[in-house]
Parts: C-alpha cells; sequence; structure tokens
C-alpha cells in the first residue's frame, strides 16, 4: 500500500550549509536561459539540481565520455589491481585510432612503446588523448570489448540510466550515447569516490617524454573561478560541450553544457552558469541533524510507527529571494514491516516550492530499531489491514 502523509514545513531565511542529504531543486528555465543545447548545473555537495535543459536526452558526448573510461581506471588502481607506475604497451588499434595517424587529439604514444599509468591517465585528463584513453582500459581489462563492457557495467552501477558506450575514446560511434544528467552524475562520482585521482583535472600542462608539453585543453581550469575539473568534448556531431567542477568553500558546483557552436561559446556559457549558480542561491534549513520529520506505519513490530529522519541536517537551496516556504509528502510503501533497524531507508520526503519548478526527493531513514512483536500482536495487525486498510 502506497502511504502518504502531508507535511508543511518554513525554512529559516538564514542558514548556514549541512552536511546530509538535501532537496533537488530546478529553477525556472523562464528565469534563466542557455545557449546549450542541453545543460545541467548541480551543487555537488547538496546533490541536487540548480537548473537544467533538455538533460535527459540522450546524444553523442565525445570526449566527455573518457570520464567513465577514467572512472574504470582509478577503479582498477583502488583496487589495487593495477599501480600508477605499472607499464602497457601501445597497441597497433590504440596507435591507429587515437594515435598520431588518425588525427584526433594525441599524446603521440609511439607503436609498441611503453607507458605508465600515470602517463596515461595524464594524457587523458590533460589532452584527452584518444591513444592513452584506448590503452587505458584495454591494459586494465584485456581486449577493447571487455573494457567497454566494463564501462556499461560499472555505469548501471553508479545509476546512468541513459549512457551506452561503445569504445573507451568518444569517438563517433554508432549507439555511443549520454545524457547531460549522466555526465553530472558521474563527475559526482569520480569527485567523491576518488578524491585521491581527482587532482589529475586540475593538471594545467602535462610533460610527456621531455618532447611534448600539452596545455590543459579545460580553458577554466586557468581561470580564476575555483574551477578543477573535468572533461572538454567536441565532434562534428556533438557540438562543444564541458564538464566542468568549480568549488567555493564548502560549496562544489557540477556543470554540463553540450551542442555549443564554437569553443568561445563553450567557455563563456560555462563561466556565467558557474558565477549565477554561486550567487544565486542559499540554503534554507527543512529540519535540523536528528529532527524527526514525520512518521511511518509498521506492521509486526512493538510498536506501530517508528520516527523517519534525514541523514544528518536536511537543506533546501531556494533563489535568494525565495520567501522560504515550502510544501512536502512522504511517500513510502507501508505498512512497512519488523523487524527495522536504525538508519534503514525507509520514506522519501517530496518537496515543492512556489519559488521553484521542480518537486524534490530526499531519503528518509528510520530514527529507531523496531523490534518484532509476538504471533498475537502480529495477527492483531494482519487483521487490522484486512478489515480497515490500516487507518491508525
Amino acid at each position: 500500500m502506497r502511504r502518504l502523509t502531508k507535511i508543511a514545513v518554513a525554512c529559516g531565511l538564514s542558514v548556514a550549509f549541512a552536511a546530509g542529504p538535501v532537496c533537488a531543486a530546478s529553477k525556472k528555465t523562464s528565469e534563466f536561459e542557455t545557449k546549450a543545447q542541453n545543460a545541467i548545473l548541480m551543487d555537488s555537495g547538496a546533490d541536487l539540481v540548480l537548473y537544467e535543459k533538455g538533460a535527459d536526452i540522450r546524444i553523442p558526448p565525445a570526449s566527455m565520455s573518457k570520464l567513465m573510461t577514467l572512472a574504470v581506471v582509478f577503479r582498477e588502481l583502488k583496487s589495487g589491481r593495477i599501480k600508477l607506475d605499472d607499464t602497457f604497451t601501445v597497441s597497433e588499434h590504440a596507435w591507429r585510432t587515437g594515435g598520431a595517424p588518425s588525427g584526433t587529439a594525441a599524446m603521440f604514444a609511439p607503436l609498441g612503446s611503453p607507458i605508465t599509468v600515470s602517463d596515461l591517465i595524464q594524457g587523458v585528463t590533460v589532452q584527452s588523448a584518444n591513444d592513452g584513453a584506448s590503452s587505458s582500459p584495454r591494459g586494465s581489462a584485456g581486449p577493447k570489448r571487455a573494457s567497454v563492457k566494463m564501462m556499461n557495467d560499472y555505469a548501471r552501477q553508479i545509476g546512468l540510466t541513459g549512457s551506452n558506450f561503445v569504445n573507451p575514446t568518444g569517438l563517433p560511434a554508432e549507439g555511443h550515447l549520454m545524457t547531460a544528467r549522466d555526465l553530472a552524475t558521474l563527475s559526482k562520482h569520480l569527485i567523491e569516490t576518488y578524491p585521491e585521482y581527482y587532482p589529475y583535472f586540475a593538471q594545467k600542462e602535462f610533460r610527456y617524454r621531455d618532447k611534448f608539453t600539452f596545455r590543459n585543453r579545460n580553458p577554466l581550469v586557468w581561470s580564476d573561478i575555483g574551477v578543477d575539473g573535468l572533461k572538454t568534448g567536441y565532434t562534428n556531431e556533438s557540438g562543444y560541450g564541458l564538464v566542468s567542477s568549480a568549488k567555493r568553500g564548502d560549496q562544489r558546483l557540477v556543470l554540463v553544457v553540450t551542442g555549443l557552436e564554437n569553443k568561445n561559446d563553450r567557455e563563456t556559457e560555462s563561466r556565467r552558469m558557474l558565477e549565477w549558480g554561486f550567487k544565486s542561491f542559499r540554503p534554507f534549513r527543512l529540519f535540523d541533524d536528528g529532527q524527526q520529520v514525520s512518521e511511518a506505519l509498521v506492521w509486526g513490530g512493538e510498536k506501530h510507527y517508528v520516527p523517519l529522519v534525514g541523514d544528518g541536517a536536511i537543506d533546501l537551496l531556494l533563489p535568494a529571494s525565495a520567501t522560504g516556504a515550502v510544501s512536502g509528502e512522504i511517500v513510502y510503501e507501508g505498512p512497512i514491516k519488523a523487524p527495522i533497524k536504525k538508519g534503514d531507508q525507509i520514506a522519501t520526503l517530496k518537496v515543492q516550492s512556489a519559488d521553484l519548478a521542480a518537486v524534490n526527493e530526499i531519503p528518509l531513514y528510520a530514527g529507531e530499531d523496531i523490534n518484532s512483536s509476538g504471533f498475537a500482536k502480529r495477527g492483531i495487525d494482519s487483521l487490522l489491514v484486512l478489515a480497515f486498510g490500516w487507518l491508525l
């Protein structure tokens, strides 16, 4: 049975950021626009969306899909299956399709030469090297089709529902698609899961073989607006795109823009959207850390109700001019069967504000243990469900 509990909350007018889950919010597109065909701006730490435009349309991601290639490599490194100083041989496939003969972005690794994992990563993050991208997953996963399977499997594990990978480079291929939302989700995953490797994205230059010095293709890492990643992309089909992330104080934003006409638009739109995101929103407190949001019905427990709380304080980012008044409802499949452990996720808080266009969803957790009751009480609970639909 799907249960709904209406609640009303009013946010304070001056609150600092707090750890824990927060609401996802979408600014009304009538108040802000971008030249990008597809875009999404996310507050990474808060796990919320400030703006989106065509964020769920599947598009060719070009070199931005190399972020998935790097995610696989970082996972292999973190697991200990490979090391940064391990070396792999540049295959003919990597050399021909992504190296010097290809005419695409390359680190010009010689055919058959040994190359370290560290150099491969820098070749991809700084130069967007297709020979580096082709070599990296093949080294850690074996044949190309096995490495691409790893990319797709990993994408599903972290919730990339609109992505399909055909190669590790992002070079044009039928069926090689992502969404702007998936690119933002993947970037957030990289930032939070691999903090030891994330600084590679901010590296401004990469010196390779004492012969080549590559400058980071992401123009915003050279700016003074706090950008420290992540990846550019361009093909004729996809247009110019950029996945960027910037941090100011404790706040981090992740931005994806695609389908722009030229490099200048890619840079100026990205800069403009990040500046807008930092200055246009501020947090409003919904519930303090440990504060009960509501309660859910329990079947077969020592108590009929379990308190619902957030994972820490629950905040909502709203436009700076917002009133702070929001309404919401608790949604869960109930009654919930005991036993229940404190910290189990059992419900969702859906929140909406008059100042925003989106309905925002926040997970809620059991605030205490609820042990199973005896046989007699479970029987009574069953009769109540059958007779009254659990109207307690």
